[in-house]
């Protein structure tokens, strides 16, 4: 058994690294030299690009508000979120340096010598930003509209996660659609958007299985977390073959947070309750790794269907 399971895990890495061989020799990606981090060709982009389109095309019957935000959000916010007690080994932020001329020549003799430098940067007051959707709930804070607010936004995202795995990139795109409100609203929206979402895939050629998930909590107490998620089905995920059809990889999440946002962030529904949030976030990179996977890497012989969906 235990042969089997090293058997399976050896024959993915494999396949993984054959995939992120083949993205890099046919120019849909370049190799920066940082595991996760890439290039995206003119390729890349337009498919990227298509699939975002689709996005916002498949919500525009939901009237959302539409918010486009930098990736990065205050520190301020981003510790009322409680990210750090679940997700401290994610976390990036953003340092700069506040030294005078000493400092810096000091610094560039470190440089010089190949010491580390870094020592001389400090902390901001920035954050890199973790998820699209946490710059929505402190611009939401206090009593909301009877029917609640919705927005769509799109963002760069950042997750300390170096690896090999082309599907898990440190800085990728994701377009979220957010609803907060009374909790029967937040899971009605939550479970249209479960659907929707796997038949937005299904009509771009990808065979997306929906499946119960959880977040990777950290530490011990992660395991509870995680383990409580599961069972009461916070989180679903659509999930598809990227690098190998014996890998199943998330490109949509859909998350139903409860209270969490409205209290941490003070956001109450009209009759005085605390709001509840949901959202569900395409993976635009991914999505775009899993259709060069389906289709190949030449994108004028995509099925036309699935061209003419993306504007291809």
């Amino acid at each position: 058994m235990i042969d089997s399971v090293a058997d399976r895990a050896a024959e993915i890495a494999a396949a993984r690294s054959e995939y992120l061989e083949a993205l890099l020799s046919n120019g849909v990606i370049t190799d920066t030299g940082v595991p996760g981090v890439y290039g995206k060709s003119r390729d890349f982009e337009r498919v990227l690009g298509g699939f975002d389109r689709f996005v916002t095309e498949s919500g525009v019957d939901q009237n959302a508000e539409v918010m486009r935000f930098p990736p990065v959000i205050s520190r301020a916010d981003f510790e009322r979120s409680n990210y750090l007690k679940s997700f401290p080994h994610l976390t990036g932020s953003i340092h700069g340096f506040r030294g005078n001329e000493r400092d810096h020549a000091k610094m560039l003799q470190m440089v010089e010598s190949g010491e580390d430098w870094t020592s001389h940067f400090h902390s901001t007051d920035l954050i890199l930003t973790p998820a699209a959707c946490y710059p929505v709930y402190p611009l939401a804070a206090g009593v909301l509209p009877q029917n609640g607010r919705l927005f769509d936004v799109q963002s760069y995202c950042f997750r300390y996660e170096p690896s090999s795995d082309p599907a898990r990139m440190q800085v990728f795109r994701m377009h979220e659609y957010v609803r907060i409100g009374t909790p029967d609203n937040v899971r009605r929206f939550r479970d249209i958007w479960l659907e929707r979402s796997q038949a937005m895939l299904a009509s771009v050629g990808l065979d997306a299985k929906a499946v119960v998930a959880n977040d990777p909590f950290f530490g011990r107490g992660g395991a509870i977390l995680a383990a409580s998620q599961v069972e009461q089905a916070l989180k679903f995920e659509m999930v598809v073959p990227i690098s190998t059809p014996e890998e199943l990889t998330a490109v949509v999440s859909c998350n139903y947070h409860q209270d969490h946002f409205g209290k941490a962030f003070g956001i109450a529904t009209d009759d005085g309750n605390v709001a509840h949030t949901a959202c569900v976030g395409f993976g635009l990179e991914r999505i775009t790794l899993a259709l060069f996977m389906a289709h190949g890497f030449d994108v004028q012989r995509w099925p036309i269907t699935v061209r003419t969906t993306l504007g291809l």
